[in-house]
């Protein structure tokens, strides 16, 4: 979307905080806004579309954050708690933690600290917190994974934090149901890329399948990360802080250098309006929208890509331990769950119901 052509203002519109978008009418841009901001209304008074003022849309928006913690948890808090989280936040920051992890952490933390109110969370008991994780599975109804989120952020806060090393040794941590990676089949990644008409977007989801990437990822590389020289890609601090080396998909070349050419990217491969880096949510909104578009009825989010991309290479042959280098994994076993959704040996096992019918 071609921001250029939009004025964005902030304001109120029936007692709510709103992003004001003006422009001279233009048809197919309005059906851009519809396409990435699904929020998007026409104000009939004001003669302007606009959206919620909140942080997904100033992402898509690509504009500033509203400020996180001060507004929307501190004030809720005691001074007492309020001190405790920003002293875990300090700490989060100096173990050089991401941004996410710090904002999912500290809104976990305040959770409790919401229940406690005046009470300083710093003199919880281990049994008043077994209480508290009860409370949330029989009240708040949380799934498996928000609680395993929130265990992990309350074990930093006691353990890393206060020090209390073997706080949590006796709070059972719920078993995670064991469940597969989905993945698209290659007709269905055919027809998401056909249906896509803009070259950036069409190039940021090839990446992310011809290359196994994260939306993080993908939106992070910089054009001196493309080595097509030795067609090599580096990923540089990927998850776990990692960097490694990933094969540049020959069949993308000239569509890069086309890319390059018409769009002059400055550091960023893909680069938002204001020459920054893209924002993950655009990345995805252009997924689901060709997912839409393409009729592609599976659930599955845009990280079903790097799961097709590992599933198609062991398919093809490739042997196991290097699309484990491939994807940056540390461990074999985070790998070999794609084994389980190879079509490699499924395809050969006859049902016995077709094995009946045969004879």
């Amino acid at each position: 979307m071609d921001f250029s052509k939009i004025s964005l203002t902030f304001g109120m519109h029936r007692e709510k905080e709103v992003i004001w978008l003006a422009f001279e009418y233009n048809k197919d841009l309005i059906n851009e806004i519809k396409q990435l901001l699904p929020t998007a209304k026409w104000s009939s008074t004001q003669k302007k579309w606009h959206v919620p003022d909140d942080n997904a849309v100033r992402d898509l928006l690509h504009l500033p954050m509203k400020e996180y913690m001060g507004k929307r948890v501190m004030p809720r808090l005691s001074f007492n708690n309020q001190a405790q989280l920003q002293r875990m936040m300090d700490e989060l920051r100096l173990r050089a933690y991401g941004e996410p992890t710090i904002r999912t952490y500290s809104v976990e933390v305040a959770q409790l600290m919401y229940l406690l109110k005046e009470f300083p969370i710093q003199n919880l008991t281990s049994e008043r917190l077994r209480a508290y994780l009860l409370y949330c599975f029989e009240v708040e109804g949380i799934s498996v994974n928000q609680m395993h989120s929130r265990l992990n952020a309350l074990k930093f806060y006691f353990e890393k934090v206060l020090g209390r090393d073997k706080f949590f040794m006796e709070i059972p941590r719920p078993q995670k149901p064991s469940s597969l990676p989905k993945v698209f089949s290659e007709k269905d990644i055919e027809r998401l890329f056909e249906v896509i008409d803009n070259q950036k977007h069409r190039l940021m989801l090839q990446l992310c399948y011809g290359m196994g990437l994260r939306v993080s990822e993908v939106v992070r590389l910089k054009i001196a990360d493309i080595d097509s020289g030795r067609m090599l890609v580096f990923i540089n601090n990927g998850k776990g802080k990692k960097d490694r080396y990933v094969p540049l998909p020959e069949s993308i070349l000239d569509d890069l250098r086309s890319y390059y050419r018409e769009y002059k990217p400055n550091i960023y491969l893909f680069e938002g309006a204001n020459r920054g880096q893209y924002a993950i949510r655009s990345v995805q909104g252009v997924f689901h929208t060709a997912k839409e578009k393409a009729k592609i009825r599976k659930k599955v989010g845009i990280h079903g890509l790097r799961h097709s991309y590992a599933t198609h290479l062991l398919e093809y042959g490739t042997d196991m331990s290097f699309i484990q280098k491939l994807l940056g994994h540390n461990n074999i076993k985070t790998t070999e769950v794609y084994a389980k959704v190879s079509n490699t040996h499924l395809a050969k096992v006859k049902s016995p119901l077709d094995r009946m019918k045969k004879s």
